[in-house]
Order: C-alpha cells, then structure tokens, then sequence
C-alpha cells in the first residue's frame, strides 16, 4: 500500500514541477515581452518627440543634414530587429499564455496593435514616405511636396507613438492578470 501511495505521490510530484517550471518560464518570457514592448515604446517616444521634430523642422534642407548625421546608425538600424524582437517575444508570450483566460486577450491585443498599428501602418504609411524624402527627394519632388510629406510623416508618428503605447500597456496588463492568477491560484492559472 505504501508503495501504491509513494508512486501516485512521486508521479504529482513530477507533475507540479513541470507545472512550476511552466509557470515560471511563462513568468519570466511574458515580463521579458513586456520590457522590451515598453523598450520600444520608449525609443518611439524619443523618435517622435527629440529626433524627428530636428529632421523634419525645415524640409527639405533639414532632410539633407538628418541623411548626413544618420551616416553610422540611425532608426532603420534600430527599430526592424527592434520590431522583429518584440513580435517573437509576442508570439512566444501568447503560446505560453493561452491557457491563461485571465491573460490570453490581453497579450492577444497587444500582439493584434503591435501587428496592425505598428508594423503594417509603417509599411503603408512610413515606407512610402521615407523613400520619398530620403530615397527620391528634391531630384523628384517639389520643395512643397517635400514639405508636406515631412508634415505627415511627423503627424503619423504621434498614432505609432499611440499604438506603441497601447501595445507595451496590454502587454503590461496581460503579464499582471498572469502573475495574479498564479498568485491567487497557488500556481495553477
């Protein structure tokens, strides 16, 4: 009888550190989503509200020096990998989170704003817009033109600073309802 006993015990035994190990590679891979959507919110902040309003302040000859000091790195060389870390750490948070109901539609709304509102306004939005300030400029454009686009080109910016925002926030929700559920549960969300 008590080798009956010592193996149904061993066997929940086995169980509950699978589940711990579960819980906490969750834990540890949504707050990691977190902190690099917030990341990223930042660096958008920083773009939107100290770098673009000096790259755009008197196009096109303030297009002409941004293109001159953005020689070794600029936003290009930040924000695809940038963008590209947060969508698999995205990814990977909701696979580990979809079982979580207190969490799933959080983390699922962050990845639906990152999708949507960051990375596809930027290829229709941004992409063509940069090609035509920095790629194609005053050989193809009008000063006005140029102007103008510079104008939408920074107005834009301030919805990818919001859906930036909304993003890490949802993020940041997902990962408390997880904690919390753990918490209250005793390690079973």
């Amino acid at each position: 009888m008590d080798a009956i006993a010592s193996t149904g015990s061993k066997s929940l035994s086995r169980r509950a550190e699978s589940l711990l190990r579960h819980n906490g590679i969750s834990l540890a891979v949504s707050g990691a989503y977190v902190w690099i959507a917030m990341v990223a919110f930042g660096g958008i902040a920083v773009e939107t509200m100290v770098i673009y309003p000096n790259v755009f302040h008197d196009a096109p000859a303030s297009l002409v020096k941004a293109t001159d000091f953005f020689v070794v790195t600029g936003p290009a060389d930040f924000f695809p990998p940038m963008g590209a870390a947060t969508v698999m750490a995205a990814a990977v948070t909701l696979l580990l989170l979809r079982r979580s109901r207190q969490a799933r539609w959080w983390v699922t709304g962050s990845i639906s704003t990152l999708v949507l509102g960051e990375f596809l306004f930027s290829v229709v939005f941004f992409w063509p817009r940069n090609d035509i300030m920095f790629e194609e400029g005053l050989a193809a454009h009008s000063v006005e033109f140029l102007r103008q686009t510079a104008v939408e080109f920074e107005t834009g910016h301030w919805f990818r600073l919001a859906f930036s925002a909304v993003t890490a926030t949802l993020a940041f929700i997902g990962f408390l309802r997880y904690h919390r559920a753990l918490a209250l549960s005793g390690g079973q969300p």
